[in-house]
């Protein structure tokens, strides 16, 4: 392909009758002076083919990521829900394992928790410093909890925000 584009000379017979020596590159027959209207014409008609052909390759290449990203995409939520259905403990020790705002707490209060229910959580290093200090209120997001670590209590239900 490189060989077809390299700096060559003209060649076609001048008005002298000598071929002619004018150096030119690209796709075309022959110098901007001995090139005829029609070859000039097939020159762009293979240029306009060719840029449409690279168009239509990024496109089919770009379709074929995106196929690929999404079966990637696919993939990993299937093996994500195979690991939490594996390791996620909807009780410990008697008491039912909730999560709530993406951490797991434990219920031992009366009836179980349903996603959406609101409650009352201990203050910690990261609530004081968002919520101020004391208890601050969440939202059940999960029933059970993949965490395996140490889980600490529920303090009660919240109260229902107004309008609900």
């Amino acid at each position: 392909m490189f060989d077809e584009i390299a700096l060559r000379p003209c060649g076609r017979p001048t008005k002298s009758g000598k071929p002619c020596r004018a150096q030119y590159s690209g796709y075309g027959f022959a110098c901007k002076l001995h090139t005829t209207d029609h070859e000039a014409g097939l020159v762009r008609a293979y240029e306009q083919g060719l840029s449409a052909g690279r168009a239509e390759e990024r496109q089919a290449q770009e379709r074929s990521t995106e196929l690929h990203v999404a079966h990637l995409e696919r993939q990993l939520r299937e093996l994500r829900e195979k690991l939490d259905g594996a390791t996620r403990r909807f009780e410990v020790a008697g008491r039912q394992a909730v999560t709530v705002d993406g951490y797991g707490y434990l219920w031992e209060g009366e009836g179980a928790l349903a996603v959406g229910d609101r409650v009352l959580l201990p203050e910690n290093y990261v609530s004081a410093l968002r919520h101020g200090p004391g208890p601050f209120v969440g939202t059940v997001t999960a029933l059970g909890t993949t965490y395996d670590g140490r889980l600490h209590r529920i303090i009660g239900r919240a109260a229902q925000p107004s309008g609900t």
